[in-house]
């Protein structure tokens, strides 16, 4: 298999970031996030990016980051929580080891506050999630080789889940 060892997806605040950091230290591999990859090739926020051009030409950036980190990549690879609604990044997640990390929006609550520093959450933060989730939630189990369960689960116990369902052994 070419590409990641593992990719995670999963809505924003679920813990990709951490979770990936994780594996990617238990596995021996380098670990890198898509959307560090858009802050840094944008020289702004992604906040700052959907506010001065929209979201069409964010999931723009964000399709040609996630495809250009699939190629290069070989770690750990965590996608911004939207980057599965485009088709061609579907598509190229077929035949990844995917973990879709999935929460509820209690534990959304209170991991991120959803505060209005998420652009999509800006008005009625617990509503938009709820609706965001239930647009995206069939995309992300679609694209999952495993889904873990973070409700309730330290990052240490997430990322050895996610190990055990995977059947990946530590470096």
């Amino acid at each position: 298999m070419s590409g990641p060892l593992v990719v995670l997806v999963g809505p924003m605040g679920v813990g990709k970031s951490t979770v990936g950091q994780l594996l990617a230290e238990r596995l021996g591999v380098s670990y890198r996030d898509t959307d560090d990859d858009i802050v840094a090739e944008a020289g702004r926020s992604i906040a700052e990016i959907f506010v001065d051009e929209g979201e069409e030409t964010f999931r723009a950036i964000e399709k040609r980051a996630v495809r250009d980190a699939l190629a290069e990549h070989e770690g750990v690879l965590a996608l911004g929580g939207g980057s599965i609604l485009d088709p061609d990044t579907r598509a190229l997640l077929a035949g990844q080891r995917v973990v879709y990390l999935a929460m509820d929006v209690e534990e959304a609550v209170k991991r991120t506050g959803l505060n209005t520093a998420r652009p999509l959450l800006a008005v009625n933060p617990r509503k938009q999630w709820r609706e965001l989730m239930d647009a995206r939630r069939h995309l992300y189990e679609g694209v999952a080789t495993v889904v873990v369960t973070t409700d309730g689960r330290t990052p240490e116990e997430v990322s050895q889940v996610a190990l055990d369902a995977l059947e990946l052994k530590e470096a």
